[in-house]
């Protein structure tokens, strides 16, 4: 084979193919140089952000701005009872940045673990290294599945097909020859070759792409766009609130500097739901921890969510409900052929294939080549195409050219052998048909004319945890689709044995039209030899039809359809490029893993979505309570101790609790509707009742201590509405629920209880009168908010 000089970039020790065999690629010592020169292809690790970064995400945030700036001035005006919610703030970053950090070396371990090895080819020998070994000019093989990772010119082709739609669209794969260029982000669809390193590390094509596209991120899911809404409307009704507070507590009333401040930041502090930012995090960051002790890594975060909202899951069934080898379970001649024959026929293709997939595999155990055939042209197994094909010099002169791939594909439709395929198909068994072709290779179409010599049958392994899984998709009302390139019975068939029913179809007769295709994916379950790009357009589909879809898969011809798939879920084992795309790997080949990371996103988002109400329903009321303050112009009735001590025992112990709960409650939409149609009127009822109970008390007391013991009635009001609120969103109970709300309860009978506590946060309840005054207000509360909350949840359905 002779090196095509790709142009004026070829250093001069760049490989060349020599005339008796491949390049030899790179010496030790010119790799050695290059990566002195730092011509090294250092791409970012693929998995997340910096220790600093952590630090600046979970630190510099606008609420913590508001809240420092607050901290500090009650600092030096007030008791430091009245900055406890300072000393809070930064109990709950430092648990932040410790969550995600190790949530970050969860990741990056996990990432080395699932990271590809590329083969290069330095001293004359092939060697796997790390990615980010590969230097300039070294010389990389390739075979179906592996992607191209640095930028690069064909040196070997072999049947070379390269699809490039990751970075350009077309979807057709591209054959590539000696002295063509391959960009980083393709894969390899068909054949096998090498090719010069042209470009590495951010100079690649695609490496930008990929550093942005694989960073550890929070972002992009509806639950964190959900809650940046919310804090966005919040800030606007914070201003104005925050303003008139100032204005009243310090102009107005004209009260003590010292206690005027401290009662105005005791009225915005509270408007701010910073843990609720917090809890997300570290939700989130937990969640990936949990997952990577099962080895799933997850490469973007928001997968965790999405595939909780998962309502249909396409499953491809090699490698995912079977394993990835297979065993011959029978040859079966046709036309009187001669088996010894066939055998020899079998034993060369497997020889004529470097790197064969499972079936030919099982088929290279059975026969060995034992002969002298030589390889003249070989011609790589496509998906598209459904079967490969190699063309043999025998060893007595003869030459051959051979065929081996799908029954129905290969068969004329009346053909008598079709008949005993659908047959072994009903067992489950795959079925490969031998046939010698009358036509080159190089033909346009070299499977017309071919003559039936044999079938090959072959046994899958059903992976023993399948049957389980599906059963768990069932109960969970998740759509099970298996989509295979396989025939359509036999893969029916596997799916039956596996307790999956419903119709298989032949995805040849599927309509092209996508809303007649959407009706019947809806209408059946297994689909057989379905093409890379038909597998695409089944999940474009059933996405415009509303569903949520996740895309398992291994193999090369599961890429596309992985990428266009909310979720994309790749084996460990896959290929290189399943693996680049897809959003969660599971490392440990495991199809029974996907049920652990469900149940993790069902866990993180019905859990945020029921503690984000507690945190939303503190700001609506805190909002509330300035606005009647600033209208009835009277001191706001709270100072920041007492709702630091309510915060945390209604919500923020609570809510950390709660948030990391198991919850399989089904993620569903429209996360702030969802959420302030129950915070909206529940804070506007505690904010009512609580400002009533202090009028009522402003007109029962007098005296010197008066606006200490109008501020002990409404913080037992306000404490006791806060609590029906958690008991409302504690629900169903369990054992564990229950004690956590009464412990809650219990902690604030005993601050009322204990002189010293009752002085360290000034709350002393004077008389009998008021205080029960305050009970009965909030118990009158408490079931308007429980009758409030049942008629929103029929009235405003989500």
């Amino acid at each position: 084979m002779t090196h095509i000089d790709a142009g004026s970039e070829l250093d001069p020790v760049h490989p060349v193919a020599l005339p008796g065999g491949p390049a030899p690629g790179l010496s030790s010592a010119e790799v050695a140089e290059r990566v002195a020169r730092g011509q090294v292809n250092d791409v970012p690790v693929r998995s997340s952000r910096s220790l600093g970064e952590i630090v600046r995400a979970n630190v510099f945030t606008r609420f913590n701005a508001i809240i420092g700036v607050l901290w500090l001035v009650m600092l030096f005006v007030a008791p430091i009872q009245d900055s406890l919610f300072g000393f809070v703030i930064l109990a709950n970053t430092g648990i932040g940045i410790v969550q995600e950090w190790r949530a970050k070396k969860t990741l990056d371990s996990l990432a080395v673990i699932g990271e590809a090895r590329p083969t290069v080819r330095r001293d004359g020998r092939s060697t796997e290294v790390a990615t980010g070994r590969i230097v300039l000019d070294d010389l990389v093989e390739t075979g179906p599945g592996d992607k191209i990772v640095v930028d690069g010119v064909v040196i070997e082709a072999d049947g070379l097909e390269i699809d490039e739609s990751l970075l350009t669209g077309e979807a057709d794969p591209v054959v590539k020859r000696p002295g063509d260029p391959v960009m980083s982000g393709s894969f390899v669809v068909a054949g096998g070759g090498a090719f010069r390193a042209t470009k590495v590390g951010r100079e690649a094509y695609a490496a930008q792409l990929a550093e942005e596209a694989s960073r550890f991120t929070l972002v992009h899911s509806e639950l964190r766009s959900g809650i940046s809404t919310i804090l966005k409307y919040v800030t606007w009704m914070m201003v104005p609130a925050a303003i008139g507070l100032v204005v009243t507590q310090l102009v107005v009333k004209n009260n003590d500097l010292k206690d005027a401040l401290a009662r105005t930041v005791g009225g915005i502090i509270p408007m701010v739901p910073e843990g609720l930012v917090l809890l997300t995090s570290v939700a989130f960051a937990i969640g990936v921890i949990r997952l990577g002790r099962k080895e799933c890594l997850v490469q973007e975060l928001p997968a965790i969510e999405g595939l909780a909202r998962v309502d249909t899951v396409c499953l491809d069934k090699t490698g995912t409900l079977t394993e990835g080898g297979m065993d011959v379970s029978g040859l079966r001649t046709l036309d009187g052929a001669d088996e010894a024959y066939v055998r020899r026929v079998l034993g060369a293709l497997g020889e004529s294939d470097p790197r064969p997939n499972a079936s030919l595999q099982a088929i290279i155990d059975a026969y060995p080549d034992s002969d002298d055939w030589r390889c003249v042209e070989s011609l790589p197994f496509s998906s598209a195409r459904k079967y490969s094909g190699a063309t043999f010099s025998e060893g007595d002169g003869e030459t051959s050219t051979w065929l081996l791939g799908a029954p129905d594909v290969l068969l004329a439709p009346d053909d008598p052998a079709l008949a005993e395929t659908g047959r072994l198909n009903e067992q489950g068994l795959r079925v490969l048909l031998l046939a010698r072709a009358t036509r080159d290779l190089e033909a346009s179409e070299p499977a017309r004319g071919a003559r039936p010599t044999a079938l090959v049958v072959l046994e899958q392994r059903l992976r023993p945890d399948a049957a389980d899984t599906l059963r768990y998709f069932a109960d969970q009302d998740v759509r099970a689709k298996v989509i295979s390139g396989d025939n359509a019975v036999s893969v029916g068939a596997v799916a039956a044995k596996l307790g999956l029913s419903g119709a298989a179809v032949d995805a040849r007769r599927l309509p092209e039209d996508r809303p007649e295709m959407a009706r019947a994916l809806a209408e059946a379950t297994v689909f057989g030899r379905v093409t890379p790009r038909q597998k695409r357009e089944m999940v474009g589909a059933l996405q415009s039809e509303g569903h949520t879809v996740a895309m398992t898969g291994d193999g090369v011809n599961d890429v596309l359809a992985l990428k266009d798939a909310d979720i994309g879920v790749s084996m460990g084992s896959g290929s290189e490029a399943t693996r680049a795309v897809a959003q969660i790997v599971l490392l440990n080949n495991s199809f029974a893993t996907l049920p652990s990371v469900v149940g993790e996103g069902r866990r993180v988002i019905g859990n945020i979505t029921r503690v984000a109400t507690l945190f939303l329903v503190k700001t609506v009321y805190s909002v509330l309570l300035a606005v009647l303050v600033v209208c009835w112009q009277v001191e706001y009735p709270f100072l920041p101790r007492h709702l630091t001590l309510l915060s945390t025992l209604t919500i923020g112990i609570p809510a950390f609790f709660l948030a990391l709960a198991p919850n399989k409650e089904r993620a569903r939409p429209h996360f702030v509707r969802r959420v302030m149609r129950y915070a909206i009127p529940g804070g506007v009822l505690a904010g009512a009742a609580t400002f009533a109970t202090y009028l009522l008390a402003r007109h029962h007391y007098t005296g010197p201590g008066a606006l200490d013991a109008e501020t002990s009635a409404a913080t037992l009001t306000l404490f006791l509405i806060s609590m029906w609120v958690l008991v409302i969103i504690a629900r169903p109970y369990t054992w564990w629920r229950v004690v956590l709300v009464a412990s809650m309860a219990a902690a604030f009978l005993f601050v009322l209880a204990v002189p010293a506590l009752q002085r360290f946060f000034a709350l002393k309840l004077v008389g009998v009168t008021m205080p029960w005054t305050a009970v009965g207000i909030a118990v009158v509360a408490a079931a308007a908010l429980e009758l409030l909350w049942r008629w929103v949840g029929r009235r405003f359905p989500v």
